[in-house]
């Protein structure tokens, strides 16, 4: 592609995304993230005044279609056992089909930058944590709805923090990779989830 070309800000994204989730915020400069889109470094500043802005804006981006899918699911009419079924193996199937999406979360947590920890909850996270505490008062009235909505988001979480680990664990049995039997598992074992 021609450095006179310029891309636009989605595609910048669309680059950049990959690289913060292999390499992480501080192992990616503006210049790593230029070469990629065959840019210019002063043209990224175009679209961005700083990697902090660039970076928010590509977990915004990163993790948009699969927080509204999300929200959808939360805010559906039907049984709160429904929709934490349907929450739950949505969230597995998300992390198994994209491993983009689960390194960004996993790297964002790693590198535990207090800053943008916080720019990411309030502007990626909170209203999908919202909803999922307003199922979890729905669910359980008798749990505190921020520790029950950690604790769901915790385990499903772990199965696939430890995927790699847990092919040579005693145990393991191959249908332990498949989403949907992660996602009947972790909802058995929640309040309301056997309703």
């Amino acid at each position: 592609m021609s450095r006179r070309a310029n891309l636009s800000r989605d595609a910048i994204l669309d680059r950049a995304i990959p690289l913060f989730a292999e390499s992480g915020y501080n192992g990616v400069s503006m210049r790593d993230i230029a070469r990629s889109c065959g840019q210019s470094s002063a043209s990224l500043y175009h679209h961005f005044p700083d990697k902090q802005a660039l970076y928010l804006a590509a977990m915004k981006q990163a993790f948009a279609d699969r927080t509204a899918q999300l929200l959808t699911l939360l805010r559906e009419d039907g049984p709160a056992d429904r929709r934490l079924r349907n929450l739950v193996e949505t969230l597995c199937r998300q992390l198994t089909e994209d491993r983009t999406f689960q390194r960004l979360l996993q790297r964002e947590l790693l590198d535990g930058d207090r800053q943008r920890l916080q720019l990411t909850a309030e502007s990626v996270f909170s209203e999908v944590t919202r909803e999922l505490q307003r199922l979890c008062r729905e669910l359980a009235p008798q749990f505190d709805p921020f520790l029950l909505a950690g604790s769901i988001i915790g385990l499903v979480m772990q199965h696939f923090q430890n995927a790699g680990l847990r092919r040579f664990l005693p145990g393991y049995q191959p249908q332990h990779d498949n989403p949907v039997v992660i996602a009947e598992h972790i909802v058995a074992l929640l309040p309301g989830g056997n309703q």
